[in-house]
């Protein structure tokens, strides 16, 4: 079927609030490229949301998948469990910089990730409290929505939130929310709205993803840690988005030094197959009883063997390294911009996690998220996939395949010049 087919299919029988704005639809796709139903050709700078950070259907991921195929789909692990499923806890207990000895649950999603670690955190303090932080995203279920620090679109047509979680400042200096400030805002929290002693942890983004990719002072990550110490909380670190890779380092924790109670993983994980891992300090995630957290797909033998596999292009072909380079290349292309065009400024990069604001006014920091959407729009009819974010809409975020070929990089970054061109001239 062709994109009109599918697209009038689409408009009779997908729900509107899970149908996508795009009108092409995805037919093959390689490391960086994707072919649409009418064949068009398209440069991923987007990974499925930071999903494929080794590229589409990358050789040895599809091999291991096909081998697990010919052995077992399901059995749902609680049921009768299988190698893959402790397998890939041995290594993630291995790899993840949490305090002390690590264990592992596997779930299906980042926002059940998230879920499940704030189910251990309780069980683990007897406390019913969370504190994030405006900008975080944790997902789209009741609490995960509650813990996002933004509304639309993904909480503004569902009524109440479930309570027990509070709101800190995320310091963006950029928008004048400075390191101090955040901290007080935290503190100030503490005080006025989450009494410690009935607060299980805090939660927060290393790099905020949705958010507008602003990476957290290593300061600031070491304060929340204090901040945790000195009140028995745990401190869980979100790397759904910026995690296996994105930042030239498996988690972007790791540049800080900071070792949370619990770590939360997704996406790029499997290149994407459908799973997620909560990852903690074993005397936490041995806290609640038997068969408390798990589910019917958790950790399924199919994406066990994927998790497996991306590990291991990751040691073959040095994919952080591969992630260092490629943010070196797309910092350098930024600075260029920011002294070429008047609406680009705040270039930032940790490791391939990189972005740039749009603005209207480079003194007064003001953000022009009409301009990013239309960037966006007119990148997509040349041939490029590229996605905004950020709380004021106007920040334009790479999420391509650290693989991506050094030709086709060059090819996508050419097509954001000459939209920018276009126009802001």
């Amino acid at each position: 079927m062709n994109n009109a087919q599918l697209n009038e299919l689409k408009q009779r029988y997908v729900a509107s609030g899970a149908a996508s704005p795009a009108t092409q639809f995805a037919d093959r796709a390689e490391n960086a490229e994707l072919w649409d139903a009418d064949g068009k050709r398209f440069i991923d700078f987007a990974g499925g949301i930071g999903v494929l950070n080794i590229g589409h259907r990358h050789p040895k991921v599809v091999e291991a998948v096909k081998a697990q195929l010919d052995k077992v789909m399901h059995t749902c692990q609680t049921v009768m469990p299988y190698e893959g499923y402790v397998r890939v806890a041995e290594r993630l207990s291995q790899l993840t910089p949490v305090r002390g000895h690590a264990k592992v649950m596997l779930a299906n999603s980042g926002a059940e990730a998230l879920e499940n670690a704030v189910k251990v955190a309780r069980a683990a303090t007897g406390r019913n409290n969370v504190i994030c932080f405006d900008g975080g995203y944790h997902g789209r279920t009741f609490m995960t929505m509650a813990m996002n620090g933004k509304v639309a679109p993904y909480a503004t047509d569902f009524g109440s939130m479930p309570g027990n979680v509070f709101r800190a400042p995320y310091p963006v200096p950029y928008h004048g929310v400075s390191e101090d400030e955040a901290l007080r805002g935290l503190k100030m929290a503490l005080k006025t709205d989450a009494n410690p002693r009935d607060t299980a942890a805090i939660v927060l983004e290393p790099v905020l993803g949705e958010g507008g990719f602003y990476a957290a002072p290593t300061s600031f990550l070491e304060k929340v840690r204090e901040i945790c110490d000195e009140h028995g909380m745990l401190m869980i670190a979100d790397e759904v988005q910026s995690g296996f890779g994105r930042t030239g380092k498996l988690f972007a924790i790791e540049h800080s030094g900071v070792e949370p109670d619990i770590i939360t993983m997704a996406k790029s994980m499997a290149d994407g197959m459908p799973i997620s891992a909560v990852v903690g300090t074993d005397k936490h995630m041995d806290a609640s009883g038997g068969n408390s957290l798990g589910g019917t797909y958790t950790g399924s033998p199919v994406s066990c063997a994927a998790v497996l596999a991306v590990l291991d292009v990751f040691e073959e072909e040095d994919i952080l390294g591969k992630s260092r380079a490629l943010g070196d290349k797309l910092a350098k292309r930024f600075s260029q911009w920011q002294q070429d065009f008047a609406c680009v400024d705040h270039p930032r990069n940790l490791g391939a996690m990189a972005a740039f604001e749009l603005v209207t006014d480079k003194n007064a920091h003001t953000p022009d998220a009409d301009l990013a959407g239309a960037l966006c729009k007119r990148a997509r009819e040349k041939g490029l996939i590229l996605l905004s974010c950020g709380l004021y809409g106007n920040t334009i975020r790479f999420l391509m395949p650290v693989t991506i070929g050094d030709d086709v990089l060059e090819e996508g970054l050419a097509i954001i010049e000459e939209c920018l061109t276009e126009l802001s001239g």
